[in-house]
Parts: structure tokens; sequence; C-alpha cells
């Protein structure tokens, strides 16, 4: 005879089940590991392998700290010569899993990342910096689903479904952006930053990408280079500068001083110490409009 109190474990067991993860897959770059929770839902678990606040341009992978994503098939990176540790992981892994590169089949603009570490198979090619279009990283949606859908094919429609929800939210966030974008005078768009991660941002909403430290965040730009810089943001007419969230904003605070151009608020670039995607974008474009719409 089955009691009320055996009843109600295996009930609590039951729907326990019901609701585990049947997917354990790896992601090594937070915006991805956010990407990757919206579409795989209560699916997928995802382990991420860098922490929040960790850097996936010079993450170096070792064997202990792919212990935690034992027995993950997927393990997801950006892709687009952002990891350079990429022979290294496959190595580790060897035939016990598959990478994905979620950026390898997007469209790509030119101009290599070449911080130190990166693949610079793809220097002077490739900027790898895609996800700051949103359009791409409601493509990218399409690539995950796809993925999962592979690797556990009794799910495909959850995931189609998710992917074409989370589409939708991109959609609006999108025009959202764009909204906040006609605030800025057309002679003010021009965005400067740190460094060159915004191509993709200015390419997708019309406006001119300028840089201190070109693709290296970690490289000073020498005393010409820096004066050639600072008489082009004279002349262009460049409202503000703005720092990076991951970057050590002293030379930016001494140009701004220099110049009388001001400084904006701090941009993210990688999505490192950002809980999803969409608090990353809104925040990088209310920053940015409230520094070139200002009067």
């Amino acid at each position: 005879m089955i009691t009320k109190a055996l009843l109600q474990v295996f009930l609590i067991a039951t729907l326990g089940f019901s609701h585990a993860a049947e997917l354990k897959v790896a992601s090594l770059h937070p915006l991805i590991s956010d990407l990757l929770r919206q579409v795989g839902g209560e699916k997928v678990e995802v382990v991420d392998l860098i922490s929040a606040n960790g850097d996936p341009h010079s993450f170096e992978p070792q064997a202990a700290d792919l212990v935690a994503a034992e027995g993950a098939p997927l393990y997801f990176v950006s892709g687009m010569g952002l990891e350079g540790y990429l022979p290294k992981l496959k190595g580790i892994l060897a035939e016990k899993a598959r990478i994905v590169e979620v950026g390898a089949t997007l469209p790509s603009l030119e101009g290599a990342c070449d911080h130190e570490g990166h693949d610079h198979n793809h220097a002077h090619e490739v900027d790898p910096h895609w996800w700051h279009s949103v359009d791409l990283f409601r493509r990218a949606a399409g690539v995950v689903a796809n993925e999962l859908s592979a690797a556990s094919p009794e799910n495909k429609a959850v995931f189609e479904s998710n992917a074409a929800e989370y589409r939708a939210k991109l959609d609006d966030l999108e025009k959202w952006l764009k909204r906040e974008l006609i605030r800025i005078p057309k002679d003010k768009r021009k965005l400067a930053t740190a460094h060159d991660a915004f191509q993709y941002f200015c390419e997708a909403y019309g406006l001119e990408s300028y840089s201190v430290q070109g693709m290296n965040r970690e490289r000073m730009p020498d005393a010409a280079k820096l004066a050639e810089l600072i008489a082009t943001l004279k002349k262009e007419r460049v409202a503000a500068v703005f720092p990076e969230k991951e970057s050590n904003p002293k030379m930016l605070q001494s140009l701004t001083k220099d110049t009388g151009i001001k400084l904006g608020n701090e941009l993210v670039a990688d999505g490192r110490g950002i809980s999803s995607y969409e608090k990353m974008v809104r925040g990088n474009v209310s920053a940015i409009v409230e520094a070139l719409s200002a009067k």
C-alpha cells in the first residue's frame, strides 16, 4: 500500500526528473552563455568555463578547468579568431567533445583583433566582435538552436520555439536601439573608443568608428600616433571618447583633459560582468546616446 508520504516523495522525484536538464554543454564566452540559456531553456545545463568576470580574450584552458564540463558533447566559443587557445583546447578534448564556433558562419568585417593569444592566422582579416550587431546575435540564436537540436533531437521543437521567442525579444531590442540613436545629431554620430571593438555596431547603425588603441587594448599608441589621433578627433569634431569597463581609463582621461573632448561613461565590449546580452546593449546605447546627444 502506497502511503501519502511515499506518494509525495514519488511525485517530487518525478517532477524533479521532468525538469532536469537533458543536455550538458560548455561555454567559453559570457554572451554565448546567455544565448545558450535563452535557447536551451530548462532542457540544457550550461557550464561556464570562464567566470562572469573572466577574460575570453586571454583564457588559457587547463585540463583541471574542464572538470565541471565533463561529459558535455559540445563546447561553444565565439569564433572568428577570438580564441587563440582553440588548438590547445582541441588537444585536451581530443574526441570527447566538439567545439562549436558560433560566429564562424556569420558575415564578418575586416580588421583582426591582435590581442595577445588570439588566433594570428586571422590577423588583418577578421574583426571578431560580431556580437555588437543585434542582427548577427539574432542569427546566432539559429546557429545555437541547430547545434542543440543535433545533439538532442527529441528537444528540437523546444529549442526552435525558444530561439524564435528570443529572436522576437532581440527584434524589440533593436527597434529600441534605433529609436534611441535617432536622438544623436547626424554630425555627432562618431564613436571614439579605447579599443576597436565596436566596428559591427557602427557599421550596423550608421556611426563612424575611431579607436585610441586600435584592436589591441593592452598596447598604448606611441606619442606620434597619439598626436595624430588627437588631431583627427579635433578635425572630425568628435564629441566624446568612451573608456571600456575592462580597460584602464587613465590615458583617455589624459586625452580628454588635453583636448576638451568629453569622457563618456564606460562601455562593455565583451559581456564581462554583465548578466545578459540585452543588459549590455541597453547600457552601451544609453551611455553613447547620453554623451553624443548632449548640447
